[in-house]
């Protein structure tokens, strides 16, 4: 692998491993605020926590490849598709942050920002005549080798604060 491309992977996995020390730490600290919440916002709470979770998946570098219709375009295409995708769901998704904790919203801000992050850098990375399928692969890549997906640690923590409610 690409000397370049291994310190990039490594320095993602370093800020990867420090955002989710940080997302724990906080979420420990929300559990008793959590079981004082009244019925009616309790509902309005799981509504947003499902909402939000749908949201964190479609936010998963592999699922955003999965959903970009792109094929035999450049990957210059793809990259703007995947960009507006994140920015876009992200955005649809903004009122939720109200009926939940400020450090999952944090957290999931986090994975709007690396993963637009991830994606810009490996898309710089290729030459300017690569398509949609060399963009894919490279972070497919990513995926596999970095085990980046700070999606499934950002969803467990829905789920933890989800089930604190639930209580």
């Amino acid at each position: 692998m690409n000397p370049i491309l291994q310190n990039i992977f490594v320095i993602l996995s370093i800020l990867t491993v420090a955002g989710i020390g940080y997302l724990i730490k906080e979420v420990l600290e929300i559990k008793h605020m959590m079981k004082t919440a009244n019925p009616e916002s309790k509902q309005l709470q799981l509504q947003a926590y499902e909402r939000l979770a749908v949201l964190v998946e479609r936010l998963g570098l592999k699922n955003l490849i999965s959903r970009a219709d792109v094929q035999g375009q450049s990957a210059a295409i793809m990259h703007g598709v995947l960009i507006e995708n994140i920015k876009s769901e992200y955005d649809y998704n903004a009122s939720q942050q109200v009926y939940v904790s400020k450090e999952v919203w944090d957290a999931i801000t986090r994975l709007k920002d690396q993963n637009i992050y991830v994606i810009n850098q490996l898309a710089a990375m290729l030459p300017v005549q690569a398509n949609s399928h060399d963009l894919s692969k490279r972070i497919l890549e990513y995926t596999i080798t970095q085990n980046p997906e700070l999606n499934k640690i950002v969803l467990d923590a829905i789920q933890h604060e989800a089930k604190e409610i639930m209580k």
